[in-house]
């Protein structure tokens, strides 16, 4: 079985700290930034376990603003 790697890329400037996509994430790799916000006064989501990341996107498909990309690549 092949193994995958992701990698989330997030628009932290669109970003509203909606919480969907760290709920979403099956493998526990976002969170929401707990000190900073972005200029919207938003405390925007990061990868706070990037090792973890499969690329399965459901933290894209669930993002009501497309702040996030997400990168698979296969390893293996």
């Amino acid at each position: 079985m092949a193994k995958f790697i992701g990698y989330v890329e997030v628009n932290i400037d669109h970003c509203k700290g909606c919480d969907l996509c760290v709920v979403s994430c099956p493998t526990d790799v976002l969170e929401l930034e707990p000190r900073e916000v972005n200029d919207r006064g938003y405390h925007y989501v990061y990868m706070k376990n990037p090792a973890n990341c499969i690329g399965c996107a459901n933290c894209g498909y669930v993002c009501p603003d497309a702040c996030l990309t997400v990168y698979k690549k296969r390893v293996g």
